[in-house]
């Protein structure tokens, strides 16, 4: 069969990953859209993005639009005449006439088993509801966010202390492995496609500031899975004193009788607080500036035991 010509537009790690097995599938590219370089880093130096160190490194023509508005964006597309153009977390919005370019339409990689978390952070979203699986969905992309039919899916369980990160690299992986498995057939449209149900849709918004705020208020089982659904970005934190300490690793366990927020023990097994059911368990902890070190390290360093959160 005679090798599409793909245009890929993605930007982060997650992108990344199914990009490199369209190159590894021998479909490369004739050229790839990602977000403009940004400031990162605590020198907040201009920073490529994954996907263009990974296409300036193989060679492809890599495109770096602020937006797809602009009528020449737009032509500069259409003037590469491809089958599909493949989107991967791209991060900006395809205009109609963008998706109107390629003859086999629009494809999206999304991170979650469709209708359920359409949006910005899936993944986050898995994890924080306490959704017991999760997957990765092949897509044809519609005006609509995430609305369009979906032409195959994969489907895992979420472990029970799997971090955001962790499930992020095998959703990856698995977005991967399914485009190079299908897309042969969805550009000769030979698989079907199945419209999703809008009435059973769940939206995951984009992660806002202080959506990874530990309220101690709310049960410990949530909290746990808070900490994990921001772990590693942004991080869950609460406030000690004037400080906000970003916590990696939590477990719910047993409470007692004191108030939310309270410091009820700290040593080797981590450093635990009420919460307004059970309590919150926390191993790994992270000082502004600093590095994250263990809870028993921390509790180490200050005296928290009855201290008030």
């Amino acid at each position: 069969m005679v090798t599409p010509r793909v245009v890929f537009a993605g930007t982060p790690e997650f992108a990344l990953a199914s990009l490199q097995a369209l190159v590894d599938d021998d479909v490369t590219p004739v050229a790839v859209l990602t977000q403009p370089d940004r400031p990162a880093g605590r020198g907040r130096k201009m920073t490529a993005s994954p996907v263009k160190q990974f296409a300036e490194a193989a060679g492809i023509v890599v495109l770096q639009p602020e937006a797809l508005s602009d009528d020449s964006e737009i032509a500069r597309i259409a003037a590469m005449d491809p089958d599909i153009l493949i989107v991967a977390a791209y991060g900006l919005i395809l205009p109609q006439a963008v998706l109107d370019i390629p003859d086999a339409g629009c494809l999206n990689v999304h991170a979650s088993l469709l209708p359920r978390w359409r949006g910005a952070a899936p993944i986050q979203a898995a994890i924080r509801s306490g959704d017991a699986r999760t997957g990765v969905c092949l897509m044809a992309m519609t005006a609509g966010l995430d609305c369009g039919p979906v032409y195959a899916s994969e489907s895992m369980t979420i472990g029970d202390d799997e971090s955001a990160g962790e499930l992020h690299d095998r959703l990856a992986a698995a977005g991967g492995r399914l485009l190079t498995r299908h897309l042969s057939d969805i550009v000769a449209g030979t698989i079907p496609a199945q419209e999703q149900d809008d009435g059973a849709a769940t939206y995951a918004s984009k992660i806002r500031a202080g959506d990874a705020a530990i309220d101690w208020q709310r049960p410990a089982a949530e909290l746990a899975r808070i900490v994990r659904a921001y772990n590693p970005a942004p991080g869950a934190y609460f406030l000690l004193d004037d400080e906000r300490i970003k916590c990696s690793g939590a477990k719910s366990v047993a409470g007692t009788d004191a108030a939310p927020g309270t410091v009820i023990d700290a040593g080797p097994d981590g450093v635990t607080v009420a919460c307004g059911d059970g309590a919150l368990r926390m191993t790994s902890l992270q000082r502004p500036g600093k590095r994250p070190v263990s809870a028993s390290e921390f509790a180490a360093q200050l005296d928290l035991i009855g201290r008030q959160l």
